[in-house]
């Protein structure tokens, strides 16, 4: 799938979720400036798997309420796909630490887990969005969305698990792009 084809359907199945799409329309925009930080032949790659990280919000792909494997089965079963852009959306933004949380370890088991400039620039493009498309630092993001999630509430707990990787996939996607030349 291009580019553009991830942003048709992006935008067919997360536009009416208003601020879903908002975030989702940002997370494509900084994985745009962050394209640098990849191999050029991957940087499409990279936009089109920030165009499609949250599809599984989609109420018609909902069949687990878990977004990441949602949006990967869907992919999956798409002729335009291939198994790595799946991978990174049933993987973003370490999203098998929640899978754990969720007991839903196996469900995430067909895609493997990605370590990659490709994914540490999708985490960065996610985890530095808010929910409406705000631009945050990490440390910023990390605050919003313990305020959204209750105390001990299975998102709060595996973003507390994920914050050191997280953080990690940031710092090396910046000095990937300072050594471009292009900082952050």
């Amino acid at each position: 799938m291009n580019v553009a084809a991830a942003e048709r359907l992006a935008s067919e199945l997360l536009m009416p979720l208003g601020d879903r799409w908002l975030h989702v329309q940002a997370v494509a925009a900084q994985a745009r400036e962050v394209a640098a930080s990849v191999d050029p032949v991957e940087r499409d790659l990279l936009v089109t798997a920030a165009w499609l990280h949250d599809i599984g919000y989609a109420p018609s792909l909902a069949r687990l309420r878990f977004h990441p494997v949602d949006g990967a089965r869907y992919l999956s079963q798409r002729p335009d796909t291939t198994h790595r852009l799946c991978a990174l959306v049933a993987h973003h933004s370490c999203a098998w630490i929640e899978a754990e949380e969720r007991g839903l370890s196996e469900e995430l088991a067909p895609w493997e887990l990605e370590d990659s400039p490709v994914m540490d620039a999708l985490v960065l493009a996610d985890m530095t969005t808010g929910p409406k498309g705000q631009r945050f630092t990490f440390p910023e993001r990390v605050t919003e969305i313990f305020s959204r999630y209750g105390e001990g509430s299975v998102v709060q707990r595996s973003i507390a698990r994920a914050r050191p990787l997280l953080a990690a996939s940031i710092d090396r996607t910046v000095a990937r792009l300072a050594a471009t030349g292009q900082p952050m």
